[in-house]
């Protein structure tokens, strides 16, 4: 699977005093990204939480600030899914300039669980397949 790619603008919002973003910002705009990524492999993730009871958490983010980014910068957020197993699916991201330029990089594990009681589950064979479909580690 190849990175997909979102834009999104900073708004004054996203930034602090200084107007550079504020650095919890960054996960909002990774959140989005996924979301998208997501919507692009055709998961709506309302619709699949209310068909099969299963939802999407985070489990582990780790994310390195590169440089800043600054109010009403366009960017690009990535995502890069990495090989899933059982109910983990790693992935990167990163947000860049329009330029390539890294802002902000992060490796996320996002796993699938069952609503209400939040226990972890194996991927959905539909995702699985997919995200191992031509997969390859970069």
């Amino acid at each position: 699977m190849r990175e997909f790619s979102w834009p999104v603008r900073v708004y004054y919002e996203d930034t602090d005093a200084g107007g550079v973003v504020y650095h919890a910002r960054y996960l909002n705009l990774l959140e989005r990204a996924r979301t998208e990524w997501l919507r692009s492999l055709g998961v709506e993730q309302d619709q699949l939480l209310a068909e099969t009871g299963l939802l999407f958490l985070v489990s582990r983010i780790a994310v390195d600030y590169l440089r800043p980014a600054r109010f009403n910068q366009q960017l690009q957020v990535t995502v890069l899914p990495l090989p899933p197993s059982g109910v983990r699916m790693p992935l990167r991201q990163e947000v860049r300039n329009l330029a390539g330029v890294i802002h902000c990089r992060a490796e996320v594990t996002v796993v699938c669980a069952r609503a209400p009681e939040l226990k972890p589950v194996r991927l959905p064979r539909f995702l699985t397949e997919e995200l191992s479909d031509g997969l390859h580690e970069p």
